[in-house]
């Protein structure tokens, strides 16, 4: 083939892509991938409803109704462009249990492919809300890459009773390409900033000699991977780091290309899976790499294929689609153009839109662990009736009793464990939460109590309330062998004052 030749080929899938975005290769995956959301968004919702009474309910942590009644007199005349949730309307408990199961119909509809796109957007909708609400129990990366990938799926799916519709066998290309570019973006960019960051554990290879007992919530199986020698930690680390940086270019090489993306970036997330708890974020980057392969790499046919033939999109469906393509595409290489390229200042107008975009969440920049920390500071919250003897409050999940086997608790997301974790990493000023909490253990909140493993103080709150902070490693083979530890810990200090909670 001349370059003449290759140039009319080219020409020829340009107009394919443009004017037939309907992609017969990718129905069955894309199908697979609709009702993997759904499954997604399950979790997700069923996983925060158990919580959110203790999260942001009217007793809890941080109450909802209070956020949203300070949004309303704070930007009264645009609180819905700068804030949009429902919850607005109403932060009642009742209210926040209506939008969890709304939202889990919703993701049960997805994933029996059953109104798809109306149930796409419903789940979408209903978890923008919530994750606005949550405020920081619902500010992980994982979380926005769930609004992200959820608003893509809207107009991945088709928008009639079922997913098996004719147009449900031909998903728009346009989307799917909008996917993968997310995977890359996801990807590529969390090893960017691990390089770019300046942290040596990284540079030097050494960061997995520290991850396994330093990450927030570890199980027993990281307990394991921790006993490994440091030579199989550098060559784990220099691995993720091929994986990050080199195989996200893979996806827009051919279908090989696409196919090794698929498997090196899928076996990583499941490594990932079987190490820790970082709740749904694993399966859900698994469930967007379906969208590498087409349906004959996912379902191999029995017979011989039929050769796929492009589908013309109908006039309304181009007219929709396309503006929405094309603003996702610029916001999101705006915003990693300007992850990787700081000094980069993209027109005007488009950050003006960028901004107004903003509250929407339908784009994101990322980066996973981009500074590891070579320590384990835990916070034990303490109770004592008369200032002498405290009592430690259990917590489920999180690192408590040197004997306390790590767990798996995914695909639940454990926030308040995940959440405490961040605040031993900072200084007590900047975690005011904490300290709302620990109020609220002291008034006795049943609310607060139902998301730790054990109530100390069963007959009536401790008068006094502190927290302790300790520097926790895990333990080795022969220690584990005779005392039963997984951990060892030593005593920090203090983190913060001792509280007196007024009793209600």
């Amino acid at each position: 083939m001349n370059r003449s030749q290759r140039i009319d080929a080219l020409g020829r899938k340009l107009r394919e892509a443009v004017l037939t975005p309907g992609d017969p290769r990718m129905g069955r995956t894309t199908d697979a991938f609709l009702r993997g959301m759904g499954g997604i968004y399950l979790i997700a919702f069923l996983s925060l409803w158990y919580q959110i009474d203790g999260l942001i309910g009217s007793q809890g942590i941080l109450p909802a109704a209070a956020w949203a009644e300070w949004v309303r007199q704070t930007i009264p005349h645009a609180a819905y462009l700068k804030a949009p949730t429902l919850i607005l309307l109403d932060g009642s408990d009742a209210f926040l249990h209506l939008l969890c199961a709304a939202g889990a119909m919703g993701a049960v509809l997805l994933l029996f492919g059953i109104f798809p796109m109306i149930s796409a957007a419903l789940c979408w909708g209903l978890y923008l809300s919530l994750v606005l609400g949550g405020q920081l129990f619902l500010s992980y990366q994982w979380d926005q890459l769930l609004l992200e990938a959820g608003f893509l799926t809207i107009f991945l799916s088709p928008a009639g009773v079922r997913s098996s519709s004719h147009h449900a066998r031909h998903p728009n290309r346009w989307f799917i390409w909008l996917a993968r570019w997310l995977v890359f973006r996801l990807m590529f960019a969390s090893g960017f900033v691990k390089l770019t960051s300046g942290d040596p554990t990284w540079t030097g290879l050494t960061a997995l000699t520290y991850h396994y007992f330093t990450q927030p919530i570890p199980t027993w199986t990281a307990w394991a991977m921790n006993q490994l020698p440091p030579f199989l930690h550098q060559i784990s680390a220099a691995l993720v780091l091929l994986i990050e940086l080199v195989l996200p270019f893979f996806i827009f090489g051919s279908r090989r290309c696409r196919l090794i993306a698929f498997g090196g970036i899928s076996g990583l997330q499941i490594l990932i899976l079987l190490t820790g708890n970082f709740g749904f974020f694993n399966l859900l980057s698994l469930v967007l790499c379906l969208l590498l392969l087409e349906d004959d790499l996912l379902f191999p046919p029995l017979n011989r294929p039929e050769a796929p033939v492009a589908l013309a999109l109908p006039r309304w469906s181009l007219a929709l689609h396309a503006p929405i393509a094309i603003l996702l595409l610029v916001l999101s290489l705006q915003g990693f153009t300007r992850q990787i390229m700081p000094g980069l200042s993209w027109p005007e107008p488009v950050q003006t839109v960028s901004r107004a975009m903003a509250p929407f969440r339908i784009t994101a920049t990322y980066g996973l662990f981009a500074v590891m920390t070579t320590a384990r500071p835990e916070i034990e919250i303490e109770g004592s009736q008369d200032g002498e003897v405290w009592v430690a409050y259990p917590f489920k999940w999180k690192a408590g009793p040197v004997g306390k086997r790590p767990r798996f608790a995914t695909p639940y997301m454990p926030r308040l464990d995940w959440q405490l974790w961040f605040a031993a990493l900072g200084p007590p000023e900047r975690n005011v939460w904490l300290f709302m909490m620990m109020s609220r253990l002291g008034e006795g909140s049943p609310a607060v109590l139902a998301l730790l493993e054990d109530n100390p103080f069963p007959e009536s709150p401790p008068r006094y309330l502190r927290a302790i902070r300790y520097d926790y490693t895990f333990s080795d083979f022969e220690t584990l062998r005779t005392t039963g530890a997984w951990w060892q810990r030593e005593r920090i200090g203090p983190y913060g004052p001792i509280l007196e909670p007024a009793k209600p």
